[in-house]
């Protein structure tokens, strides 16, 4: 067995929105990858679940972690509640003496709050603002406390989890002013920390099998490839795993300052940094795209 260290250890890691998909897949890299994970999330087995109905927890997840090798903290958290969310910090500032090297806003949450069917003049106002202030005000509150731990260090990355890296339209408009939003915060954040040494992006996956989304096929993640029988697009989708092996890859990168304030996607990362998906492929979602998908919907747009 290798003895060599793992590129992230000794680093503190927190994922806020770690409960499932591509925050869980992220979670579970970063600790196999040698950081200690503080795993966050509302999902719970001892202070119960959301209104998603689904089966994930924190706790799940620190699970996972640990049969990956790292190291794991599940802290449940209300990522929309300042006063817990500075309580979390300061319990990182206190376990960890102050370090903190990589926070990843993936607090999520809101697709069953997503209007598909309607513009915005026929969509239900206080739905569409409570998507707004679960999707965007979540990242801006973690941010505000976590954020001094980096500074203070002069080093670190700030990973800000969206979908889609062009200006592309969504196809719904408080998904589409939600996810842009967030691409705005890691290019904000990385404006006002680049005099600290601190690093901001923004990172999409491609067509990403969640969970849910191997729920609605009615496939796992070792029989997805049958639900491509359904969508021929699935057969190019991609693991949480794979977000975030990209992640794990960027936090481990001494140049990563060159790429703040970018937009990225797993699908240029790969490239670069040479990581696979959970089963040795490397899915490239644009690459499909301009080859099948181009002439139906337009192209994906340059990166913002």
């Amino acid at each position: 067995m290798s003895t060599a260290p793992k590129p992230l250890s000794g680093k503190v890691a927190l994922v806020a929105g770690g409960t499932r998909g591509g925050g869980r897949g992220i979670a579970v890299e970063l600790g196999a990858a040698g950081a200690t994970v503080y795993v966050t999330g509302r999902s719970s087995r001892t202070a119960g679940t959301t209104g998603l109905d689904r089966p994930e927890t924190v706790e799940e997840t620190a699970d996972r972690i640990t049969a990956a090798g790292g190291t794991a903290i599940p802290a449940p958290t209300d990522h929309s509640d300042p006063a817990a969310v500075r309580a979390l910090v300061e319990r990182i500032s206190t376990e960890q003496d102050g370090r903190l090297d990589v926070l990843v806003n993936c607090v999520w949450g809101g697709d069953p709050l997503v209007d598909w069917e309607h513009p915005l003049w026929e969509q239900d106002l206080d739905t569409g603002l409570r998507l707004l202030r679960q999707a965007v005000e979540t990242h801006v509150i973690t941010s505000r406390y976590a954020l001094p731990l980096l500074v203070a260090r002069r080093s670190g990355l700030v990973v800000e989890v969206t979908d889609g890296n062009t200006a592309r339209y969504r196809g719904s408009f408080f998904y589409d002013l939600a996810k842009s939003a967030v691409i705005r915060l890691a290019f904000a954040q990385a404006a006002e920390l680049r005099p600290h040494g601190v690093a901001a992006v923004a990172l999409t996956p491609g067509f990403l099998r969640s969970e849910a989304v191997l729920d609605h096929f009615g496939v796992t993640e070792e029989t997805w490839r049958e639900a491509a029988a359904q969508d021929p697009d699935f057969a190019y989708s991609e693991s949480p795993a794979y977000l975030g092996r990209a992640v794990a890859a960027l936090a481990a990168d001494p140049e990563v300052m060159a790429k703040s304030g970018r937009a990225l996607a797993t699908w240029g990362l790969y490239q670069e940094y040479g990581f696979t998906d959970a089963d040795g492929t490397r899915p490239d979602f644009a690459a499909h795209w301009a080859e099948a998908l181009v002439d139906t919907y337009g192209p994906l747009g340059d990166p913002l």
